[in-house]
């Protein structure tokens, strides 16, 4: 469980990092890709691609803020969680070919404990096991 924990905020953390990198993060950004790939057990190839698939994921995202900024909007929480799962079912269908089924299977895991706030995760009510309500 731990690993599972970890193993997820080295994920987002990755993903997050993965862009251009401020001064200091490049350490921390390799450290994130390293942690992934040893969770993965990645090859040399697979981890070049897949860190290739997590920055244009990364990129994707971060335009998508500042093309609503300069538009001087905000997303709301429904254009951020559909803009969410667009990129999520992009990431997975890249790294489908990259990946093997038991590989994409954990990557697919560790990205659903990663964000339950979008809806797919534990601990949200949309999630598929969600907690019965109290009938008192």
């Amino acid at each position: 469980m731990k690993a599972t924990v970890l193993a997820l905020a080295l994920l987002a953390a990755g993903a997050a990092f993965a862009g251009s990198p401020a001064p200091g993060n490049e350490s921390r950004e390799a450290r994130h890709m390293d942690d992934l790939a040893t969770l993965l057990d990645l090859t040399d190839p697979q981890r070049v691609q897949v860190q290739s698939i997590l920055e244009a994921e990364h990129a994707k995202m971060k335009q998508s803020f500042e093309q609503a900024k300069a538009a001087g909007t905000k997303p709301d929480w429904q254009q951020m969680k559909a803009l969410h799962q667009q990129l999520e079912q992009e990431t997975l269908q890249k790294l489908a070919p990259v990946l093997s089924a038991s590989q994409l299977k954990k990557f697919q895991i560790l990205s659903k404990q990663m964000h339950p706030r979008f809806g797919h995760g534990p601990g949200h009510a949309g999630a598929a096991d969600p907690a019965p309500a109290s009938q008192n």
